[in-house]
C-alpha cells in the first residue's frame, strides 16, 4: 500500500487501467449512445490509454528514476497524442489537470479536482450524465477522505454511485436503459488506480444497467449512423498552435457542428468536433496553426461498412500470427503464416497489429494471437481494421502450440468462415502446457513455490513444481498424455537444455508409443518448453 504517488506507481496505474479498458472495452462499446451511437467510445478510450501506456514505456526504458512530475506528464501527452474520439479527448485533459498538480506536488484529491475542471473546460458545451458529471463525483468524494489510498478508494466509489444516475441526467441514456460509456470508462480508470496504490482490487462488478448489474443486454442495435439533423462526419485532428489561436478556433468550429472537445496545452492540441463540412473544420485549424494526423468519418458509411462486414466476398485472405522467437517465427513462416515477431518484454500494441495486418495485402486475415495477454489490444485493431473494409477474425490462440495447430489446417480454398471454424477446433482440440522458472516466492494452484523453482503449467495454471527442468517436463508430458493424445509438439526455448528434446521423446516412445513426437527450436526466451498435445 502506498503512502504517496510516484512515477513507477502512475506506470502500474496506467497499466492496469488499460487492462481494465481492454476487459470491458466491447461492454463500453454496446452501452454507446451518446453524443453519436457509433459504438466505438470503449475502442477509443483504450487507444488513448494505451497511447499513454506506451509513452510511459518509452520514458522509463531511457531513465532509471523518472520523476512523479515527468511521469505524470509524459502519461497525459502520450494520451493526448493517442486520444480519439469524444471521450478519449475528455480522458486525455482529465489527465492532464491530474498531471499539473501532481507536478508541482499536490495530492491525489487535488490533482482529481484539477482533472475535473480540466475535462469540463475542453468542452464547449459540457452535458451532465456524462463522463464530466463522473470526474467531478470522484473529485469532490476525495477532498473529504484521508490518505492517498483512502482517497483513491472514495473517488471510485463516487463514481460508481454517480455512474448509476447519470440515465437521471440524460434522456437518451434513460431511453436506453444503459449507463453513459464514458462515465462508466472513467470507472475503470478510478479502479485501477485504486488497484495501484493498494494493491488489491476494487469493489465488486460495476453495473451497467441499473436494473441488471452484469449483463449488456438490449444494446447491440446502438451502432447505426446519427438521426436526422445530427452532423454527418467526426473530424479529429492534432494541431500545432499557440494560446492565443483557440478562442477564434472555438467559436468557428462551434457553429461548423456540435460535440466540440479541444484538449491540450503548450502548443500542442488534441481537436474532436461533428459537422456536416468537414473541409470547413480542417481549415479552421489551417488558419489556427499546423493541423496533423487528420481523421474524417462519415457516420453513415462507417455503418454501412459494419453493416456489410458478413456479406464480403472471400477474397485474398492471410494468417497472421504473433510469435516470439526466431525459430517459432520460421516456422510460422513455413506454415504459411505473415508473422509479427513481438518484443519478449513488451507485448504488441494495437496500432502494431494494425501496421502486421497491412502488410499482408489481405482482404480477409484470420489473426493467431497466442497469447491471452494480447486480446484487448488485438480487439481494438480488429475494430480499426473492420473501418478500412477488412474482414478479419482475431482466433483466441492461448499459445504458440495451438497456433500451429490451427496453421495445420488452413485452407485459403475454403470459405472464409469455414476455414475460420476448422482453425479454431483445431486450436481448442490442443491442450497446451509450458515450463518457467518462479521469480520468488508464491501461492499456487499446485502448492507453494520457491525462486528458482520450475513451473509446470497445463492450459494456464500451475500443475507441477520441481527443481529440475528435466524432471519437472517429464512430469508435465506424463499428465498431457495419460489420457489421450495423438501428437504431441515440442518447441523448445532459448535456454532449454541440448538434450532436452531427446529425453522427452525417449520417455514418451517408451510410455506411449502410440503417440507421435517432434520437436522445433522456437527460441522463445520466456518458456524453456512449451508442449502441445493434440
Amino acid at each position: 500500500m502506498l503512502d504517496t504517488l510516484d512515477a513507477p506507481a502512475v506506470r502500474t496505474w496506467c497499466r492496469l487501467a488499460l487492462a481494465a479498458l481492454g476487459q470491458a472495452r466491447e461492454e463500453i462499446d454496446a452501452l454507446n449512445v451518446y453524443p453519436v451511437p457509433d459504438g466505438d467510445t470503449g475502442t477509443n478510450l483504450y487507444l488513448t490509454v494505451e497511447s499513454a501506456a506506451e509513452a510511459l514505456d518509452g520514458m522509463f526504458a531511457q531513465e532509471e528514476q523518472p520523476t512523479l512530475a515527468a511521469a505524470a506528464n509524459v502519461a497525459a501527452r502520450g494520451a493526448l497524442i493517442g486520444a480519439r474520439g469524444n471521450s478519449g479527448v475528455i480522458l486525455a485533459q482529465w489527465l492532464r489537470g491530474l498531471a499539473e498538480v501532481l507536478a508541482e506536488g499536490g495530492g491525489l484529491a487535488e490533482a482529481l479536482g484539477n482533472g475535473a475542471r480540466s475535462a469540463y473546460l475542453a468542452v464547449a458545451e459540457p452535458v451532465e450524465g456524462t463522463l464530466l458529471t463522473v470526474a467531478a463525483a470522484a473529485a469532490d468524494a476525495a477532498k473529504a477522505a484521508d490518505g492517498l489510498t483512502g482517497q483513491a478508494r472514495e473517488a471510485y466509489r463516487a463514481a460508481r454511485q454517480a455512474l448509476l444516475l447519470t440515465p437521471d441526467q440524460l434522456t437518451v441514456l434513460a431511453e436506453a436503459g444503459v449507463v453513459d460509456a464514458g462515465g462508466r470508462g472513467l470507472v475503470a480508470v478510478l479502479g485501477a488506480l485504486v488497484d495501484a496504490v493498494s494493491g488489491q482490487q476494487p469493489m465488486g462488478p460495476v453495473a451497467l444497467r441499473r436494473e441488471d448489474p452484469v449483463v449488456v443486454a438490449g444494446c447491440e442495435g446502438h451502432e447505426r449512423p446519427p438521426g436526422p439533423g445530427h452532423p454527418a462526419f467526426e473530424v479529429i485532428y492534432l494541431l500545432e498552435a499557440e494560446d492565443g489561436q483557440l478562442p477564434r478556433l472555438r467559436e468557428r468550429l462551434g457553429r461548423l457542428g456540435d460535440s466540440l472537445v479541444i484538449g491540450g496545452g503548450d502548443g500542442l492540441w488534441n481537436v474532436h468536433v461533428h459537422v456536416d463540412d468537414a473541409g470547413a473544420a480542417v481549415e479552421a485549424g489551417v488558419e489556427a496553426g499546423r493541423p496533423y494526423r487528420i481523421r474524417i468519418t462519415h457516420f453513415a458509411e462507417a455503418a454501412a461498412r459494419s453493416g456489410e462486414r458478413e456479406e464480403t466476398v472471400s477474397h485474398g485472405r492471410a494468417v497472421l500470427s504473433v510469435v516470439t522467437g526466431s525459430g517459432l517465427a520460421q516456422l510460422c513462416e513455413q506454415a504459411g503464416s505473415v508473422v509479427l515477431e513481438a518484443d519478449p518484454d513488451r507485448a504488441p500494441a494495437s496500432a502494431e497489429l494494425v501496421a502486421a495486418v497491412h502488410r499482408c495485402a489481405a482482404r480477409e486475415v484470420i489473426v493467431l494471437l497466442n497469447d491471452p495477454e494480447l486480446r484487448a489490444a488485438a480487439g481494438a485493431a480488429a475494430d480499426q481494421l473492420r473501418e478500412e473494409g477488412v474482414r478479419i477474425a482475431v482466433l483466441p490462440t492461448r499459445s504458440p502450440v495451438q497456433g500451429l495447430a490451427a496453421l495445420a489446417v488452413h485452407d485459403a480454398g475454403r470459405r472464409f468462415d469455414e476455414d475460420m471454424v476448422a482453425m479454431t477446433s483445431a486450436a481448442g482440440a490442443t491442450r497446451y502446457a509450458e515450463l518457467a522458472v518462479a521469480e520468488g516466492e508464491s501461492w499456487t494452484m499446485a502448492g507453494v513455490c520457491q525462486a528458482g523453482d520450475v513451473l509446470g503449467l497445463i492450459d494456464g495454471d500451475v500443475a507441477v513444481i520441481g527443481r529440475d527442468l528435466t524432471e519437472t517436463a517429464v512430469a508435465v508430458l506424463d499428465r498431457m498424455i495419460a489420457a489421450s493424445g495423438e501428437l504431441v509438439t515440442l518447441v523448445l526455448g532459448e535456454d532449454a537444455p541440448a538434450d532436452l528434446a531427446d529425453r522427452l521423446i525417449a520417455h514418451a516412445r517408451r510410455t506411449r508409443p502410440e503417440v507421435d513426437t517432434v520437436a522445433y527450436r522456437g527460441g522463445q526466451e520466456a518458456a524453456p518448453l512449451l508442449i502441445g498435445v493434440e
